[in-house]
């Protein structure tokens, strides 16, 4: 099972989209799904290792994956060449 981390803040038209883009691909891949606001402490820490840019971030099995607008398309295939 992949462990999937997003970090996110308050009133995020990307955070909802990537929410909602993990939720669809949940469907299919075995992710767990661990939702931080990148505003409490945990959340600056993993956002400040990642270099995360700007919200929303995604971390697969603590490793940065993306930043800004999820693209489905990109998860999922880099799900499916996971072992």
């Amino acid at each position: 099972m992949t462990q999937v981390t997003l970090l996110t803040t308050t009133d995020c038209h990307l955070c909802h989209h990537a929410r909602q883009v993990l939720d669809r691909v949940a469907a299919d891949h075995p992710i767990d799904i661990d939702e931080v606001p990148v505003e409490t402490e945990r959340g600056k820490r993993l956002a400040a290792e990642a270099n995360l840019v700007f919200p929303p971030g995604v971390l697969l099995n603590g490793q940065p994956f993306s930043y800004g607008r999820l693209s489905e398309r990109k998860l999922r295939k880099t799900l499916l060449a996971a072992p």
